[in-house]
């Protein structure tokens, strides 16, 4: 067997960055983007300071997550233990960024494709050493096989003390360093500025204390003075996906329901509520598509799947819950009342699936500590029977629902809110597993996204719908409920935006 790695010295490290411009000029790295690169980071008060310089890149991970949420097998491990990649099968969805633990993956402004370092395997198969081996001038650079006992780079190794990054992920990776300071290898412990020496930056990530101007764990006595930009991979459209499939579940889920439990048949649960679900459905769809790097590749879901990725267990799952929700409308136009009920819970049971697969994606998104919560199933679960409850109620005045409808509605509705904004604050104010966890409930808690959760969610997206429900069932006056739906689908929107920032805010590397 055959396993390659690198061990950087960082006793012989000089910073000079020739490893970076051989990595580019070898393998046609467009400007602004990195395989590899070295961050600056300085430690301790004048005049007792000093900079360490740290190489960092692909680990090449015995248990490469990177791999394991490719939906199209783009990324892919090699016998001899290199993580390589094909970008003729990316559809640049950027799940691959999110499960790296390391920030190694970023997507080729070219090709619009993901990209990595491969260990420059074009040069190892002709028995070659990665460009950045050979250019580096103090030999701080050293690859090889790690399973072969009589290597220089398996004896370093055996006769050294070396450190991995990010041990806790639990991904092995094979990447040692040799002389470096733990703290400059542990993300989100240096301070992260604004600006450096010789440029500005608009960092994309925070680390912990940064929005405080605290100056990270150390007091700003370890703080970073270079790096390169870290851009979050998935901006509003995966918010919006969030909350378009919610009210798609959660629409057949509430109506089926509703109908299990003895609520008559109408025009809203028989057609609405299908309707309803593929027309969310469809958006769903198109934000998925359009988020795409490579949108004109989105078939390869289906014509090039990873059985090991969420992101094609989801696709299939919502496919199975758009037929079954079509089959449910047909049935509700036809008016065949026997089979309705049937149908609807097996739509229902797809809608739960289509609600919460979500939750085993963004796990699979090892990178981002913050979306592991073991909550986060039963969050999307909830969520979707409020966004559900409160959709149907948007519509039903059109599809002329009953009194007593309305009121089923409206008590779905506030149950739900009630739990989903608990389950909030327990993820926020609970035990946290880790300090990046911790970090990112404190700045959707108390940072900058407090203003949006508070005010968008507590209050907007909860506080104000529970009154105004209350009101509707002392009064009857169906405007306070339609108001409070609008309130509750509002405040859904907001929590699943900030959620999904949140999680890319703590830094990675």
């Amino acid at each position: 067997m055959t396993k390659f790695g690198f061990v950087i010295d960082h006793r012989k490290c000089i910073g000079c960055h020739a490893c970076t411009l051989a990595c580019k000029a070898e393998n046609d790295v467009p400007v602004g983007a990195f395989r590899t690169w070295v961050k600056y980071v300085e430690k301790g008060e004048f005049p007792n300071t000093r900079r360490y310089f740290t190489v960092l890149r692909c680990n090449h991970c015995t248990d490469a997550p990177c791999v394991t949420i490719c939906p199209t097998v783009a990324l892919y491990k090699r016998p001899d233990g290199i993580v390589d990649f094909n970008r003729d099968r990316c559809i640049g969805c950027k799940s691959c960024m999110q499960a790296c633990p390391y920030d190694a993956l970023y997507i080729d402004p070219n090709t619009h494709t993901a990209a990595k370092c491969h260990y420059c395997a074009h040069r190892t198969e002709i028995g070659l050493q990665p460009a950045c081996v050979v250019v580096c001038p103090e030999q701080a650079i050293v690859s090889g096989d790690l399973d072969d006992p009589t290597s220089r780079i398996a004896q370093l190794i055996s006769r050294e003390t070396a450190s991995v990054r990010r041990p806790e992920q639990g991904t092995r990776p094979n990447v040692y360093y040799l002389g470096a300071d733990d703290a400059a290898l542990t993300p989100g412990v240096p301070a992260q500025p604004t600006q450096y020496m010789w440029s500005q930056t608009k960092p994309d990530t925070l680390s912990p204390d940064a929005w405080e101007m605290k100056g990270g764990q150390h007091g700003g006595k370890l703080r970073t003075v270079y790096d390169v930009a870290h851009p979050k991979p998935w901006g509003w459209r995966v918010g919006a996906y969030l909350w378009t499939k919610a009210i798609a579940a959660g629409a057949g889920v509430v109506a089926a329901l509703l109908l299990a439990l003895g609520q008559p048949s109408s025009p809203l649960l028989a057609i609405g509520a299908p309707l309803l679900a593929l027309a969310f459905l469809a958006v769903t769809g198109v934000l998925l598509i359009a988020d795409l790097k490579r949108p004109d590749r989105f078939y390869y879901l289906f014509t090039k799947p990873n059985p090991t990725s969420w992101l094609v267990w989801g696709a299939w799952i919502i496919a199975g819950y758009g037929a079954f929700a079509t089959l449910w409308l047909l049935l509700g136009l036809a008016q065949v009342p026997g089979a309705l009920g049937l149908v609807a819970l097996a739509a229902a049971l797809l809608g739960l699936a289509t609600a919460g697969y979500s939750a085993f994606l963004f796990g699979q998104a090892e990178g981002r500590d913050f979306w592991q919560s073991p909550l986060l199933l039963w969050h999307l679960l909830v969520a979707a029977l409020a966004a559900g409850a409160a959709a149907l109620i948007v519509i039903g005045p059109f599809a002329g629902a009953s009194g007593l409808l309305f009121g089923s509605l409206a008590t779905v509705l506030a149950g739900a809110l009630v739990l989903g904004f608990l389950l909030a604050l327990v993820e926020l104010y609970g035990p946290h597993p880790n300090q990046d966890v911790a970090a990112a409930a404190d700045l959707l808690r108390a940072g900058p996204y407090a203003t949006r959760f508070w005010g968008g969610v507590g209050l907007l997206g909860t506080g104000v719908p529970l009154l105004l429900i209350a009101l509707y069932m002392a009064s009857g006056l169906g405007l306070l409920l339609g108001l409070a739906a609008l309130g509750a689908l509002a405040g859904l929107w907001i929590y699943e935006d900030a959620w999904v920032r949140t999680g890319q805010s703590v830094a990675m590397s």
